[in-house]
């Protein structure tokens, strides 16, 4: 039995290192599945099985558990930069703006906190370890890495800031939750109308393409194509069917146009009106669709590597005979197909057209599921080497102790929102598989949490029992609580959010995926998730760099 013995003692083989990750990781998923009150904890109780590990003796040497927290944590960001990027920007127009700024408060105001929190406790508490707390409290795993990283630099001795966040962060989960609560009844929410609102207003701020029919009755435009009419009109629509002389068609940019046709347009909601207008009319009471004709419609999914970054002008529909793109879904957007658009591989293209030309179309764009099933290696490890060396960039600032740095945890990160949103245009493919993705950004998260947790677990139970753990968890509730109960005040008082979208708010600003998961069951619309993920990238961001920013700023007066 020496065999089985030297798996647990012989700390150096490389055996032992995987055996011991296997079992924090395989524990910690395990037990992160027990629901108290509806909550779990998912895979952040691998952070405690890891705390429970390094207590009772299962070691793993230091420079492995730098590498694969390090590791695990650039793997964690990138995927999820990838994921956000597509919608990151378009996230900061109507509502988004507002969620955005009242993330900037909470993010403001949880430094705020922290740092008043710190001159009190000065005496007691170290400024690493309050750190520690603040992303204990506000849920933040990368944040905590990118903070110790500059610790590294620093070259901090003191104790393990891990032990600090793991002692935060539960009741940062629950304060959480316990905030939307308090906010719901404090201003008397009903639940069922705040859907009824929120239905209400997405139908209000809808950007997304829609259809409407027009008949030729403007005289100026007799004998026009559709080519020239776009060019007057100068505002983009597709023309997916027209009805002329009792025969149902698709049109070409070069189909004349005659008084008393009927046609079905696809356009932006803001140019209806004067497209209608500039037509003659707008018909009711017909659909094109739903009319007997020679037209198909048909989504097709892109797979043709070569595509990537084509834009729709360069598919040169004139050939296929008919054939119009009226919408393109990515990333859960549905887009308007402008000409100037870029595509990408896993874009659904939406097409009209006679079935043989789309059979062509078909057989260019690809519309083959399985090769979306190979990963795009390339991509990622093209990206990750961009994200080290962006985040290896020393950014000197004047009269700090040392240059600000991304990080590992900074540079991936916004490398991977450029190449998710702009990659096609550098015939990157970036599309990654859902669950490939979630997959990735598990086992990253995981290695994390699992070094994280080895490397505190001797000091965590003594800062519980006979340190300053319970004053650990009571700064960290306060940090949790204040802004958040703040920023749902303002956001419900003074700018009327939906209160679906207050909690989605709070959730994706703490990048807090237990609260989310309560937030899901207070309603069966998509509210509370919209809101999370339009916030999330911002507020990851702004938590990656905020707590280096303090380090240096505060630095020179207390080292």
């Amino acid at each position: 039995m020496s065999w089985f013995a030297s798996l647990f003692t012989d700390t150096a083989a490389v055996a032992h290192i995987i055996l011991v990750y296997a079992l924090v990781i395989a524990a910690g998923t395990l037990l992160g599945r027990i629901r108290i009150a509806g909550v779990s904890l998912g895979v952040t109780f691998v952070l405690f099985a890891g705390l429970a590990a390094g207590h009772f003796g299962l070691s793993v040497p230091p420079a492995v558990l730098t590498f694969m927290r390090d590791f695990g944590l650039t793997l964690f960001v990138f995927f999820i930069g990838l994921q956000v990027g597509p919608s990151f920007f378009s996230s900061f127009k109507s509502g988004g703006l507002l969620l955005n700024l009242l993330t900037v408060l909470l993010v403001l105001l949880g430094i705020g906190v922290t740092i008043a929190l710190y001159f009190l406790f000065s005496g007691t508490v170290s400024l690493p370890q309050m750190l520690g707390v603040h992303y204990g409290a506000v849920t933040n795993t990368p944040g905590l890495g990118a903070t110790q990283e500059a610790l590294d630099v620093l070259h901090y001795a003191g104790e393990n800031i891990a032990v600090a966040y793991a002692c935060a962060y539960p009741l940062g989960v629950v304060g959480t939750i316990a905030c939307a609560i308090i906010l719901r009844y404090a201003f008397r929410i009903d639940l069922t109308e705040e859907d009824k609102h929120w239905e209400d207003e997405e139908k209000a701020h809808n950007h997304e393409p829609i259809f409407f029919h027009v008949e030729v009755t403007n005289a100026a435009i007799e004998g026009r194509t559709i080519h020239q009419i776009r060019e007057f009109i100068a505002r983009p629509f597709i023309c997916s069917r027209i009805l002329s002389a009792g025969r149902v068609s698709s049109p070409t940019s070069e189909t004349v146009t005659r008084l008393g046709d009927i046609l079905r347009i696809v356009a932006a909601p803001e140019n209806r009106l004067p497209i209608a207008a500039f037509f003659g009319s707008e018909r009711e009471g017909i659909d094109l669709a739903t009319e007997k004709s020679p037209v198909s419609t048909r989504t097709i999914l892109i797979t043709r590597s070569k595509i990537n970054g084509m834009t729709v002008k360069d598919l040169a529909l004139s050939q296929f005979e008919g054939v119009n793109i009226t919408r393109v879904f990515r990333a859960g957007m549905t887009l308007f197909p402008y000409s100037s658009l870029h595509l990408q591989v896993g874009d659904q293209v939406y097409c009209v057209g006679p079935e043989a030309a789309l059979q062509r179309l078909e057989s260019i764009l690809g519309n083959k599921v399985k090769k979306l099933y190979h990963p795009n290696i390339l991509t990622i490890f093209v990206g990750l080497a961009l994200g080290i060396l962006l985040g290896s960039v020393p950014i000197a600032i004047p009269g700090m102790p040392v240059p600000l740095k991304l990080g590992l945890a900074g540079g991936p990160l916004i490398v991977a929102i450029l190449i998710g949103r702009f990659g096609s245009f550098m015939k990157l493919v970036t599309f990654t598989t859902q669950s490939a993705s979630l997959m990735m950004r598990e086992l990253g998260i995981s290695l994390f949490l699992a070094s994280v947790g080895l490397a505190a677990g001797q000091g965590f139970v003594a800062a519980m029992t006979d340190g300053n753990g319970p004053l650990y968890v009571a700064l960290g509730l306060l940090i949790t609580l204040i802004p958040l109960l703040i920023v749902g005040t303002i956001a419900r008082r003074i700018f009327n959010v939906n209160y679906h979208s207050i909690v989605g708010l709070m959730a994706g600003a703490t990048t807090d995926p237990p609260a989310l998961a309560y937030a899901a069951t207070l309603s069966e619309k998509n509210s509370s998730a919209v809101a999370y993920s339009t916030v999330y990238p911002l507020a990851m961001f702004l938590r990656i760099l905020t707590g280096q920013l303090i380090l240096v700023v505060l630095w020179p007066f207390v080292s």
